[in-house]
């Protein structure tokens, strides 16, 4: 029997790249998993693929800057397996240019999905982590927070100040009851830089993605690393990255 076989986990931004990887990892594994996201359709599909090949899964449309929303994923959880187990806080968006461009539009969206989303999900689980005695959050962060470079000023502060929430978070829970785990990816081939409104910026960001990106699939296998660990060790911290990634 797998180590997941007892896990129940919902998974924010789970309508592609590193959330429907880490889906179907811990699927196949044998955790049940419920699937957040705003693409619908999908989620559909990720949820029949599971299901047909002998998974549980159950999915519901997440917008993460609406705290009720993640209410609802993790009522979904308890309700349909009885508990909820992780919450993978994955869904964020990057918007990059230099700070003198004053794009506040830009700004406002990565803080309202990066770090309210992740907060709004807190709220949501940290109670049931609490009646139930045990909980896990693991949140996808990114090796942008530890490499600063330019254009990437304010989607680096937003994953700088989940990683200081966590590990925060952390330290006011050292009952046992609750485990944490940021995740730094690097160059993954996602659609996260598609949505660069710099064309030329988009268009180095795919051309690297495309010459030396790891699968999602590597992130995956190190979310369910976490995840699979006894309830007395905690992984607070994976950095993994392609390894020609400077």
């Amino acid at each position: 029997m797998s180590t997941l076989d007892t896990k129940v986990v919902a998974i924010t931004g789970a309508s592609s790249g590193i959330g429907e990887a880490t889906a179907r990892e811990l699927a196949a594994r044998g955790a049940a998993v419920v699937l957040g996201a705003r693409r619908t359709d999908r989620l559909a599909t990720t949820v029949a693929r599971i299901r047909d090949e002998g998974g549980r899964a159950e999915m519901l449309e997440t917008d993460v800057t609406e705290r009720g929303d993640l209410e609802a994923l993790v009522a979904l959880a308890v309700d349909r397996f009885g508990r909820l187990d992780v919450l993978v806080g994955n869904a964020g968006i990057a918007r990059t240019a230099p700070v003198a461009d004053l794009d506040v539009d830009s700004w406002d969206a990565m803080i309202d999905v990066n770090v309210r989303g992740v907060l709004h999900g807190i709220a949501a689980a940290l109670p049931v982590f609490r009646d139930q005695g045990h909980g896990h959050f693991v949140t996808t962060v990114s090796t942008s927070g530890l490499k600063i470079v330019p254009t990437q000023a304010v989607y680096a502060g937003t994953k700088n100040a989940v990683r200081t929430l966590l590990e925060a978070l952390r330290q006011e829970s050292t009952d046992g009851t609750l485990r944490t785990t940021s995740i730094s990816p690097g160059f993954v081939q996602t659609e996260l830089v598609d949505y660069v409104e710099d064309p030329e910026l988009r268009a180095q960001y795919q051309d690297t993605m495309a010459t030396f990106g790891i699968s999602p699939d590597a992130v995956a296998r190190a979310i369910a690393f976490a995840i699979e660990q006894p309830g007395d060790v905690e992984i607070g911290d994976i950095t993994l990255r392609p390894t020609r990634q400077n």
